[in-house]
């Protein structure tokens, strides 16, 4: 818990003094990824996404979150920035923060899948795993974008990624070893460095939810595990854009149809 306890104590790492200047500070992150995102992904959503401040009535229970756009383009999609003091407000983890809901994570996955035209129960469809994994795994690209050039930003992605491992382990823990409440809680302040009501927030999560704290590591290893497969089959035939653009080309999938999918793609891109 060495390291997020002291990033998490350090005033240079809380420069907000507005929601505005939060808000903003995503806006402008949202600016820098847009035009990196032609080199990652052949074809684009056509849902925009804004940023809004969390609702007061709910900041209190919430965590930064994305609502889908609607169908029928009357609403866009929205990721919510949860803003109950902005002077506590953490800047390390925003670049994976919006990398995951935002773009290209659950805003760009969830905009293009109900672009597609497969049926509606498929379009809203969800698969936790496949969705999650997803989100986890566009964070990772923040590599290719440059945006982990930043130590900053780069110890957050490495905090974050820290807490999902942790999840891997406390879920099991709960639902499989017999684990206690309170033995939760422990686990996470102690190595994922989270407080004692982050702590007590997500286990109580996790108690109601089994399995779902799971599907975010499972699901990005999968991809990954795919993408390195790909690379390795195609050599100098692989694109990164068009492998990105097959994972996402059918909605959210079982990972065991993802998998079969892409080992298809990969003979047909071999030919």
């Amino acid at each position: 818990s060495g390291l997020p306890l002291w990033l998490s104590q350090q005033a240079k790492y809380k420069p907000f003094k507005s929601d505005e200047d939060v808000l903003q500070a995503y806006r402008d992150l949202n600016a820098r990824i847009a035009p990196k995102l032609p080199a990652l992904f052949a074809t684009m959503p056509k849902a925009p996404l804004e940023i809004r401040p969390e609702p007061e009535l709910s900041r209190a229970t919430a965590s930064d979150h994305y609502t889908l756009a609607a169908a029928d383009g009357s609403r866009p999609g929205v990721f919510w920035a949860v803003i109950p003091k902005p002077e506590l407000y953490g800047s390390t983890r925003m670049t994976s923060l919006f990398l995951h809901e935002g773009n290209p994570g659950h805003h760009f996955q969830l905009s293009k899948q109900q672009e597609l035209p497969i049926p509606k129960f498929r379009k809203f469809g969800l698969i936790n795993a496949y969705s999650e994994g997803w989100g986890l795994y566009a964070e990772t690209l923040g590599r290719e974008m440059g945006l982990y050039d930043d130590p900053n930003a780069y110890a957050g992605h490495l905090m974050l990624d820290m807490r999902r491992a942790a999840r891997l382990v406390v879920d099991t823990g709960l639902h499989a070893k017999g684990w206690t409440r309170e033995q939760t809680i422990k686990y996470l302040m102690d190595e994922a460095g989270d407080t004692e009501a982050d702590a007590r927030n997500a286990t109580e999560r996790y108690m109601a939810w089994p399995g779902q704290a799971l599907s975010y590591k499972v699901g990005a290893l999968k991809i990954m595990e795919l993408r390195l497969r790909a690379a390795a089959a195609l050599g100098p035939k692989f694109s990164l854009a068009r492998f990105h653009d097959e994972v996402l080309a059918d909605g959210a999938l079982p990972l065991g149809l993802l998998e079969s999918k892409i080992n298809v793609w990969i003979a047909q891109q071999s030919k």
